[in-house]
């Protein structure tokens, strides 16, 4: 007898193999293996467990950020390491805002890959947005498998008080049971050195009845990551460092003087002097002197 013949004459069969079909039909595809030889940086788009390729990233040369040697140097060396196969630390990079922190993570990356070519795979740098931090465990397991040594970088990473998502943050940092992966490192950038909002926290101390206690898990997300790198704002002098060198890498004819008298004026009337007010200012000159800014 066949299937056709015994769905005529068993109803229960034949509603078992309609419920079957539906199930297939509704199943989400199977997930598809990462393909990291597309590019050298990726996307996270958790909603189709996709890495989407980034053909050209948005950063500048690595000589061109200024006045932040010591922590370019302490990051350069970690992600080297990482990327010779060596144990490598979990890094975030805090502090003062537009002071380079997403920049150089960007700048160390395309450098290190530079130098290494040839004596390593290519290093990957796959950006997760703060709002998917919860599916950082399943881009975990999708790169655990994979030949290459990949950053996994969020950048402008905090929590608001009520958010719960920073305890998947823990577990995948810690790794849970199956640890994590030897071929991933996760790198943040945070205006916050805990990444916790301070009233948060001094709520907590104040209407606790152990205040210790009671701050401790939200405080112990920071201690996830093996490396701290502040931020400071910058000095008069580091910012024109910052202004000279854009000018000269991208030859921007203008007058000392009158550069430095419009640079500090800029600087004043946007109440700070950083990275990202200087490159806002030679955005402003070049366009002025009707020279594009080719990198």
């Amino acid at each position: 007898m066949t299937v056709a013949t015994e769905t005529q004459t068993d109803p229960t069969l034949a509603a078992l193999l309609r419920i079957a079909a539906a199930l297939e039909r509704i199943a989400p595809p199977a997930r598809k293996p990462a393909d990291l030889t597309l590019a050298d940086a990726f996307v996270w788009h958790p909603a189709g467990s996709e890495l989407a390729p980034v053909a050209r990233v948005n950063r500048v040369a690595l000589g061109l950020l200024r006045g932040v040697d010591r922590v370019r140097d302490t990051l350069a060396e970690n992600t080297e390491r990482f990327a010779r196969g060596l144990p490598a630390n979990n890094v975030l990079l805090w502090g003062a805002r537009g002071m380079g922190k997403s920049s150089l993570v960007k700048s160390v990356h395309a450098d290190t890959n530079r130098r290494l070519a040839g004596q390593a795979l290519p290093l990957k740098l796959i950006e997760i947005h703060r709002e998917d931090i919860e599916s950082l465990p399943v881009l975990m397991g999708l790169l655990r498998p994979d030949a290459h040594r990949a950053i996994v970088f969020c950048d402008d990473l905090s929590f608001d008080r009520d958010d719960t998502s920073y305890k998947s943050l823990k577990a995948a940092l810690d790794g849970g049971v199956e640890g994590r992966p030897g071929n991933v490192v996760f790198y943040a950038t945070s205006n916050r050195r805990h990444l916790m909002p301070r009233d948060m926290m001094d709520n907590e101390r104040s209407t606790a009845i152990n205040p210790g206690e009671a701050i401790e898990e939200k405080v112990s997300l920071s201690d996830r990551f093996g490396l701290w790198l502040g931020f400071h704002k910058c000095s008069q002098d580091e910012y024109l460092a910052m202004i000279d060198g854009y000018v000269g890498h991208f030859g921007l004819a203008i007058d000392p003087e009158t550069l430095r008298h419009e640079a500090l004026e800029w600087a004043t009337t946007r109440g700070s002097r950083s990275g990202r007010t200087a490159w806002q200012f030679i955005q402003d000159l070049a366009g002025r002197l009707g020279k594009p800014l080719d990198e």
